[in-house]
């Protein structure tokens, strides 16, 4: 095969080709540049305590994200960067960071006034150390490459810029061994190539050749030659930034950053290998593309040989006992987000483990969804944390619309991968009627989704049965289905089961199914679920505020368990915390329109008519509840008001909005007119005058006229009645209400 790179020409062998060293079916070239990575393993024990999982390698349902900035953030661009502006003029490695590449000693310290050595022997170990770039300008590696400078150095390597000469004399990054006498890097840099050339994904920088060249030691040392894309590291922005307006990175830009890049490290995960050194220094920005950086730590999954590199305070501290998997490069992606958007503790130039919280960090007081995003990223128990890339995609998505919807008070709406939408609605209308109870809660509550990959997923979907009784024969045939594969056993249908004895009222049954499951699917996310609807039917208030906030700990980016959290906090007579979750789903997804009448509720009682008025408004007019809304807001407006502190505009306004209703039931739309004309009436007896000669719903806003208005609304309704002696009633007070005419 040809190589089809412009102006080479040359034979493709092995994979490679001859000249040039390109693969064949290369990706679009994208970007690349380097940074610093420390060497560094620590050796943690386990530890394990009780938290609720989701226990799902991939979501059901993916999100709809777009590129970078997840389709709804407007990211800085960052331009691109000349290669010959980036070298550096001076390539040293700084005093403060020469570490051991065995130990982690300082080493190459200056002493009394005298600079530290750049080579030499570490005084604790004795590891040879060497801080040299071991190429210089007009050196060409491999017979093609030609050197013009460094770029930058890390814990695996300088970093070297060349020229291709076979190859248009295109800029390429070589990244070579930072002391070529450790085995271990030696054998790092084997593993890069037995790994490397398998890479290709548009996030991930490109590999073009492996070559070696001698030093002037005439020590063999291999290098790698990536492509050369210039842009800027999300240190660099971070450190910008910081200068720039004494803050960290805005949540939502550093959000739309990680959830950009886990799409690159899942796919590395599918090859089987893990990145180990995730990093603000190694994922690069060029223009709106971001892309990971520094392979040097790519290890197999597999491997228990190779030594782990990774950076300190960024590494899960398991990892020397388990080695790299999903959940160490979790760890990795939670410690990221965090430095990107607060100042994490320090000690001895690297982050400590200990996150600060909301109480001392204010963008985690202020977006409480994101601080429970990277605490579960980086749970010290490695089963808690993430699943997979894909479900920490989802779930920072989510919290991404949350944090945007919060900022500028626009809905982000979004397809769940793990609820079904809002069922019914509870507490739907204002004050005493509008009281909720557990068993409407339950009935409002979205669903977990079926997973389709259950064995009991198909028959779920033909079964309308919502007693358990009815279901039970579905669990029987399940059960005992079988296939080629043999027995099928499903957790789907016991589920189901648990949710029609809740649905039903039988707390205690449901119970008992579900300690029956906690032995099957221990931690199960879906179990504290529907344990909390089982604690909300029993009374036990304190008790299913804990299961639902294991599931919003599990599903930070979810509004369901938000949903429940606000229910169960108003049940308990906790009125901050449920205007806090009412709030932030309302402002996010303007389907949940139990958490509208909710959030109305709470303000109303706490004085705030006008607040509780504003989100009833809310409510969109293709809602089903539109029209209940807008009756709630006349409701809210005047109840509870003395006739002194009404006025005329007040009235007038209740009277529009009364006359915008499209009410069809006669008696509901002359309940509701009845409301403003005896609040009109009130206020008119305590010496209201109408200095504005207003009109109150088709009446001239005087006692004559609102008594009229008054007699019309008992006529109508007696009308409607079909209670004979209540009809009685509702005449006797029309005639009462008649205005006195004179002959």
């Amino acid at each position: 095969m040809t190589c089809a790179e412009p102006g080479c020409g040359g034979t493709v062998v092995d994979g490679y080709c001859e000249v040039c060293g390109t693969a064949p079916q290369a990706a679009p070239a994208q970007a690349s540049t380097r940074s610093t990575a420390t060497a560094a393993n620590s050796t943690t024990a386990r530890t394990s305590s009780r938290s609720v999982r989701t226990n799902r390698s991939k979501s059901t349902r993916s999100s709809s994200r777009g590129h970078l900035g997840a389709g709804m953030v407007d990211v800085p661009r960052a331009p691109r960067v000349d290669p010959t502006t980036a070298m550096m003029v001076d390539p040293q490695v700084a005093e403060n960071k020469r570490f051991c590449s065995s130990c982690g000693n300082p080493v190459g310290r200056g002493r009394d006034g005298r600079p530290g050595r750049s080579e030499g022997f570490c005084a604790n170990c004795r590891t040879k150390f060497s801080f040299t770039p071991k190429l210089v300008t007009g050196d060409v590696v491999g017979g093609q490459y030609e050197v013009r400078g460094c770029l930058a150095h890390g814990g695996l390597g300088w970093i070297y810029l060349a020229v291709d000469r076979n190859v248009n004399n295109r800029w390429v990054v070589l990244k070579g061994l930072l002391n070529s006498g450790d085995a271990d890097a030696m054998a790092a840099a084997v593993a890069e190539r037995r790994f490397l050339a398998e890479v290709e994904h548009p996030s991930i920088v490109k590999i073009h050749n492996f070559v070696e060249h001698k030093g002037s030691d005439g020590v063999a040392v291999g290098y790698i030659v990536m492509e050369y894309v210039g842009g800027t590291s999300l240190k660099q922005i971070l450190k910008r930034h910081t200068q720039e307006t004494g803050e960290y990175l805005p949540p939502e830009q550093a959000v739309a950053y990680i959830v950009e890049m886990l799409p690159a490290l899942g796919y590395l995960h599918t090859l089987g290998v893990a990145y180990c050194d995730f990093k603000p220094d190694n994922v690069m920005q060029t223009d709106e593309q971001l892309k990971l950086i520094d392979l040097g730590a790519v290890v197999s999954m597999d491997d228990e040989d190779s030594a782990i590199y990774g950076t300190i305070g960024y590494q899960a501290p398991e990892i020397a006992e388990t080695g790299p998997t999903v959940a160490t490069e979790i760890y990795t992606v939670g410690r990221t987000l965090a430095v990107l958007v607060t100042a994490v503790p320090q000690e001895r130039g690297h982050f400590v483990e200990q996150l600060p919280g909301p109480e001392s960090v204010p963008v985690f007081a202020t977006h409480p969804s994101l601080f429970r995003a990277i605490l579960r990223a980086t749970n010290a128990d490695p089963s808690a944390r993430f699943a997979s890339t894909e479900e920490m995609a989802d779930q920072l998505t989510g919290v991404l619309r949350e944090i945007l919807a919060r900022n500028d008070g626009t809905p982000r709406p979004g397809m769940s991968a793990y609820f079904s939408p809002q069922r019914a609605a509870f507490g739907v209308g204002s004050g005493a009627e509008a009281s909720i109870d557990p068993a409407h809660v339950i009935a409002a509550l979205p669903v977990p989704l079926v997973d389709p990959t259950d064995s009991g997923a198909a028959l779920l979907a033909t079964t309308s049965g919502t007693k358990p009784a009815h279901l039970e024969h579905a669990l029987e045939t399940a059960s005992g289905a079988t296939t080629a594969m043999g027995k099928v056993e499903s957790i789907e249908i016991p589920l189901r089961l648990v949710r029609a004895a809740l649905e039903t009222g039988d707390h205690a049954e449901a119970r008992s199914r579900l300690d029956g499951l906690e032995q099957i699917i221990p931690g199960d996310w879906r179990i504290a679920w529907y344990r909390g609807q089982a604690d909300l039917l029993n009374g036990a208030f304190d008790q299913a505020q804990q299961e639902f906030d294991g599931v919003l700990t599990a599903l930070p980016g979810e509004l369901a368990p938000k949903m429940a959290l606000g229910a169960v906090a108003e049940l308990r007579g906790d009125a901050a915390t449920a205007t806090e979750y009412y709030e932030a789903v309302w402002r996010t997804d303007r389907s949940f329109v139990s958490t509208a009448f909710g959030l109305a509720r709470q303000r109303s009682a706490a004085g705030d008519r006008a607040g509780a008025t504003q989100v009833l408004d809310e409510v969109p007019s293709a809602s089903s509840l539109f029209t209940e809304a807008q009756i709630a807001g006349v409701e809210t407006q005047l109840d509870g008001l003395a006739p002194e502190q009404l006025n005329e505009d007040l009235l007038r306004e209740a009277g529009s909005r009364v006359e915008a209703l499209n009410v069809e039931s006669t008696r509901r739309r002359a309940t509701i007119r009845l409301k403003v004309f005896d609040a009109a009436l009130a206020w008119l007896h305590s010496g209201g005058r109408n200095r504005q000669g207003i009109r109150l719903l088709g009446v001239d806003l005087t006692e004559a006229g609102v008594r009229t208005g008054i007699e019309r609304c008992y006529r109508d309704l007696a009308r409607e009645t079909p209670d004979y002696w209540e009809r009685f009633t509702l005449v006797d007070r029309a005639n009462a209400m008649r205005p006195r005419t004179t002959l």
